[in-house]
């Protein structure tokens, strides 16, 4: 039994979640599960060949590592075995493969992840039933935490947090965050002498030369799955909730939410967790089942191709190089591909990129071409400008965008940081080089003026807006800076009521940071 919090891993992090559901629905959908070995290999070398799990030998003939797989999406409550046996998708499951923003869903789903639940007691799991808690919903309240300095570390999380936060009662809370207090003054000295013991691993003896090795690849994990809800950022070891998130997150704690029952049946327990934001009942018959005919395979293994090229560049449409790549990686034909891709995804699959994005705004200067690039092309697809991608130039902002329609000219320049500062030095690079030179950047920009500059960001420090203020004051430019989470929202609006350039123009010229509330 384990007497910690703990989250399967075969993957780290969510982002490749939509893929491999696609490929347990390609393989596995209707079919029946518990104890079908032949079932198991099979989705195991649909995901070794996708690239999703790493190629094994396979010697054993078990279908172990496809079985870790589906119970990771099953954890998730986006599929479950239904009564007859067979794999069936919850609505969630339904919900990102037909092309709703998996951010949008997953972030329900942990924010509702339980224990108890039907994962948690579940054969070769376990967690011990005196948790009864939504550990996300609780993690977030601990950021909201003023006597913490709303932050808390992977450590805290490993040693206090996954251990003894039980359940979500006033005295349970307090007590936690006594002890994350106490801890920063103590460390290790305020464990109990038996911890080693009492919180080993599943996996047999305590490691005594590192005992809390396990509880901080759990840990981490916990981060990994928060970090992917884009409601907080990490630093270094310490997490915190994003600054103009935080509103959003004091209104989710705050809707009760009541627990899931009846954890021990898979079915019911499944259905009920896996609804969607939009749907709180599954009346769904899964009793007549779809006879699995040559053409559902072949849409199937379209679906599944679709969303894997869409987990890493923005698709807003679907054009002739989207269908021939996935004709090209599944031999099925181009215009069965098309009718299908029209019919399941037709104003393509923008959402399901804005996780890659979002991810790109943190890593410094890891991705910092690519978070550029990226942008670029969002720029074009989403919100129709000519954009040219002028950063590998020297002494030269990222990009340059114009329009043809409004005649002006815009300077965007990508900062891959959580806490972006105007230094003196990038200051002098928009008031001398970037501003005065846009022109020769290319042939095109000569004949707009330049309407404003922006800066996009993970996020900034306080006071942005006055080292805003300053460029403007020399350049006579407008200037604005908007993090990666607003501008993802711009996207997501531009997707249902179009911005118009006049109106982009308007928003990027606010001498300031952009808000929600200014989108």
């Amino acid at each position: 039994m384990l007497n910690y919090w703990w989250v399967t891993r075969p993957k780290r992090k969510l982002n490749s979640v939509p893929e491999v559901l696609a490929s347990i629905v390609a393989n596995s959908l209707n079919q029946v599960w518990n104890g079908e070995r032949g079932t198991h290999l099979s989705l195991e070398e649909a995901l070794e060949n996708a690239g999703l799990k790493r190629k094994g030998d396979r010697r054993d003939q078990t279908g172990g590592g496809a079985r870790t797989y589906y119970a990771w999406i099953e954890s998730l409550g986006l599929i479950f075995t239904h009564t007859d046996g067979q794999v069936k998708l919850t609505l969630a499951g339904e919900a990102i493969l037909e092309g709703t923003s998996p951010v949008t869903v997953l972030t329900h789903q942990v924010l509702k992840y339980q224990f108890p639940s039907a994962f948690s007691i579940s054969r070769g799991v376990d967690v011990n039933r005196r948790f009864t808690i939504r550990p996300f919903r609780f993690l977030l309240m601990l950021l909201l935490e003023p006597r913490l300095g709303s932050n808390i570390t992977q450590e805290e999380i490993a040693k206090i947090i996954i251990t003894e936060a039980e359940n979500e009662t006033s005295a349970c809370y307090e007590q936690v965050v006594n002890r994350i207090l106490q801890y920063r003054i103590e460390g290790d000295a305020c464990l109990s002498p038996d911890f080693p013991e009492r919180y080993k691993s599943s996996k047999g003896a305590p490691n005594y030369i590192n005992p809390y090795a396990h509880l901080g690849d759990i840990a981490n994990t916990i981060i990994n799955w928060l970090e992917y809800t884009q409601f907080i950022y990490r630093e270094r070891q310490s997490i915190s909730i994003l600054e103009e998130k935080k509103e959003e997150v004091r209104h989710l704690i705050s809707q009760h939410l009541p627990f899931i029952d009846r954890p021990e049946q898979e079915d019911y327990f499944q259905r009920k967790y896996g609804c969607t934001p939009w749907k709180n009942k599954d009346t769904r018959n899964l009793s007549a089942t779809k006879t699995i005919t040559a053409q559902i395979i072949a849409d199937k293994s379209i679906q599944q191709a679709f969303l894997a090229l869409s987990l890493k560049e923005p698709i807003s449409q679907i054009n002739a190089s989207v269908i021939d790549r996935i004709a090209e990686s599944t031999g099925i034909s181009p215009l069965h591909i098309e009718s299908t891709l029209q019919r399941l995804y037709p104003h393509g699959a923008l959402n399901t990129f804005m996780t890659e994005y979002f991810e790109m705004a943190f890593k410094g200067t890891e991705e910092a071409t690519t978070f550029e690039k990226a942008t670029v092309e969002i720029l074009k697809t989403v919100f129709y400008f000519k954009v040219y991608h002028v950063g590998s130039i020297g002494l030269s902002p990222d990009s340059i965008l114009m329009c043809d329609d409004e005649g002006y000219a815009g300077i965007i320049d990508n900062k891959a940081y959580s806490k972006y500062s105007i230094s003196n030095d990038h200051h002098n690079r928009m008031c001398v080089n970037y501003i005065p030179n846009y022109k020769a950047l290319t042939p095109e920009a000569s004949n707009y003026p330049l309407a404003f500059f922006s800066y996009i960001a993970g996020g900034f420090i306080s006071t942005i807006n006055n080292q805003l203020n300053l460029i403007t004051t020399k350049t006579r430019v407008s200037g604005s800076a908007i993090t990666v989470s607003t501008f993802i929202k711009m996207i997501e609006k531009q997707q249902s009521l179009a911005y118009s350039h006049a109106r982009f123009k308007d928003i990027f010229s606010l001498n300031r940071q952009i808000l929600l509330s200014d989108i």
